[in-house]
């Protein structure tokens, strides 16, 4: 199965939808997705709006580049420490 990506005003309308009464079985139909990715989704970003979202997504993108940044910066600290050692 092919493997979509759903846009955060996507996912926005198939919550709304949901809240207002649109059963998860028509929904999962409607817009291709199975009923997993619905809660998955419904726990997720249940009470946010949109900005909230894209919000979220740029501090976990923000998050992902400090990690990267942090193991690097670690990494080259102990290849330092290694080449001090076998100096003296």
């Amino acid at each position: 199965m092919k493997n979509r990506r759903f846009r955060d005003a996507q996912i926005m309308t198939v919550l709304k939808q949901a809240k207002g009464g649109v059963p998860v079985s028509g929904l999962s139909r409607e817009h291709g997705m199975s009923s997993d990715r619905f809660y998955k989704w419904r726990a997720k970003f249940d009470g946010m709006d949109a900005s909230l979202v894209a919000e979220m997504k740029d501090m976990a993108k923000q998050n992902r580049r400090l990690k990267n940044m942090y193991a690097e910066m670690s990494m080259q600290n102990e290849l330092l420490k290694e080449a001090l050692e076998t100096k003296s």
